[in-house]
């Protein structure tokens, strides 16, 4: 498993406790991340669907599943709260295959180890090469290795939101039918053209 999806050690053993029940109710994990604070403890699992597309029921159904798994294996020490949520628009990329998918969109990658005397990398993802992340940065497409990343992101652009809802309009999430027409200033109604 990749320290992409589960970094520190104890992560690690939390994401074998719940990827069996996340992906035998037919879900794969993201990334999950128990953070400690001074006064609360948060175990976050972001869960999607192997295509896309988890909704709120979707993590409630993942939630009440997973928190009878760990009621029983009982994992954390003391209180803590468990927050089930989709990736986002600006997911984390955590698996190559999200790096493949995710092509032609831009990115914020992070190494462990300095690469070029930097360690952060802004631009747009090329996809995946013989285990190598590719990204057009500013002085050309470079490629990384898979294990050196230890942070990986999409950026929030105008055309990521386009996409992510044109994909949801097309999987039929979202019904033009159930919105009002928007009024311009001029009093007419503002349609989308396509």
């Amino acid at each position: 498993m990749s320290d992409l999806i589960a970094k520190a050690a104890m992560d690690r053993r939390l994401a074998e406790i719940v990827t069996p029940t996340i992906e035998g109710l037919g879900y794969e994990l993201v990334r999950l991340r128990l953070m400690r604070g001074n006064k609360s403890t948060t175990l976050q699992i972001m869960a999607d669907k192997p295509d896309g597309g988890i909704e709120v029921d979707d993590c409630a159904k993942i939630s009440q599943a997973v928190s009878a798994v760990l009621d029983v294996e009982d994992p954390v020490e003391g209180e803590y709260a468990l927050e089930v949520s989709s990736p986002g628009i600006d997911r984390p990329l955590t698996r190559l295959k999200d790096f493949e998918n995710y092509a032609g969109y831009e990115v914020k990658l992070q190494t462990n180890d300095l690469i070029d005397g930097r360690k952060r990398f802004n631009g747009i993802l090329q996809g995946v090469e013989d285990g190598e992340v590719l990204i057009d940065i500013p002085e050309g497409t470079i490629g990384l290795q898979f294990d050196w990343l230890t942070d990986a992101k999409l950026v929030l652009t105008d055309e990521l939101i386009a996409e992510s809802l044109r994909a949801r309009k097309d999987a039929g999430v979202i019904n033009e039918s159930e919105f009002d027409d928007i009024e311009t200033d001029d009093g007419s109604d503002m349609m989308e053209e396509e």
